[in-house]
């Protein structure tokens, strides 16, 4: 186990690394649409071989005397089953969209690292017969295990990389929706003691400033800027449906005879963009509710939620999708939306009368706010 040895196995392992290199960068092209379709459970059943030559490059190299022989012999299988698994991988990603394709290739790169970081480690420490290497080989043959088992949760099919992907949306947008219903009201008695304490409050934490205290800045609104809020967390409550009843919506065509995925994937990956724009609307919404409030830049939000919303609608019944559950969605959420504008308008009208206007004017643009709203 001398010096030429280890540097046998490393010329051994640099070509075998350099290989599978190469097939990485034939898995980041997209292949012929003449090409048949992989099936998804030859990756799986591919990636179980890996794990199992990875159990056996661990008991290997943790045994008290192997061969150098046999571990060039242990190395060539395992990289002839990653590079099959790579091959395989390549051609499930036949007809495959940008978001089942970016799917496929994590899971594939994940198994990747791990299989280089196993054969790394256990080389440069083969013949040490330390402790070390007793405890970092089985490390790592554990993280192949893992990696290999993920691909059973790599989706395989378009629909699927898609709705979950939209699922993580909803899901994120959930997180904005509980952070907005942590915003307080500060009663009208309070705000004026609260209004004068501010500064001082104010030069003090900058003085003690820890990042402690950051979760509770700007939590106190006013009543009217509560009535904003309010308003903004049933359109963000009404954006989270619609987002459950497009998946809905999708998971539907799946049952219908008529729906072809393949036909179809460019107007799911379209919807995908529109929901992850919606879910951007939303953090900016959610972002201009602590004060002082930014109402134009809410009136913005708003309206590209509401066109948004409706290219939405027109691509699924494009490719006839387009149920009453999701229309009335759509519906509930435009409502939600012209409250809030009518709710800013007022807001800007009254914010318009001059401060040192007579008790006429005033009577006057309070007739023409009525009229407004």
């Amino acid at each position: 186990m001398g010096k030429a040895d280890m540097e046998r196995l490393n010329i051994k392992l640099s070509t075998f690394m350099s290989d599978i290199h190469d097939t990485l960068q034939i898995l980041d092209q997209t292949p012929a649409s003449s090409l048949q379709k992989g099936s998804w459970v030859d990756v799986i059943n591919m990636g179980e071989q890996l794990s199992k030559q990875a159990t056996v490059a661990g008991m290997l190299f943790t045994e008290e005397r192997t061969e150098v022989k046999h571990l060039e012999e242990n190395m060539g299988t395992y990289f002839n089953v990653l590079q099959g698994l790579l091959l395989h991988a390549y051609g499930s990603t036949v007809g495959a969209g940008p978001t089942l394709t970016s799917n496929i290739h994590a899971s594939i790169k994940q198994a990747v690292d791990c299989s280089f970081m196993l054969w790394r480690e256990s080389v440069s420490y083969y013949g040490s017969r330390t402790n070390e290497l007793k405890l970092k080989v089985p490390q790592r043959v554990g993280t192949v295990w893992e990696a290999c088992s993920a691909l059973k949760k790599t989706p395989a099919t378009n629909i699927v990389a898609i709705g979950r992907a939209m699922t993580q949306v909803a899901v994120s947008m959930k997180d904005v929706l509980r952070e907005m219903k942590e915003l307080q009201p500060c009663s009208s008695d309070e705000k004026s003691e609260t209004e004068s304490q501010n500064l001082e409050e104010s030069i003090s934490a900058a003085e003690n400033d820890d990042g402690d205290d950051d979760d509770d800045f700007g939590k106190d609104l006013t009543p009217e800027e509560m009535k904003i809020a309010n308003l903004a967390i049933q359109i963000v409550s009404e954006i989270v449906l619609v987002i459950k009843e497009l998946i809905r919506s999708i998971t539907l065509l799946l049952k219908t005879e008529s729906f072809n995925e393949n036909d179809s994937v460019e107007s799911l990956e379209k919807l995908l963009k529109l929901s992850r724009d919606m879910g951007a609307q939303v953090d900016e919404l959610g972002a201009c509710l602590y004060p002082p409030q930014e109402h134009s830049a809410i009136s913005t939000a708003c309206e590209k939620i509401s066109n948004l919303a409706d290219e939405m609608s027109k691509i699924l019944g494009s490719i006839k999708g387009l149920t009453d559950a999701f229309s009335k969605s759509c519906n509930a959420l435009e409502k939600a939306l012209e409250m809030l504008r009518a709710e800013l308008s007022e807001d800007s009208a009254v914010e318009a009368i001059p401060q040192n206007s007579s008790s006429l004017d005033v009577v006057a643009a309070m007739q023409d706010l009525s009229v407004q709203g």
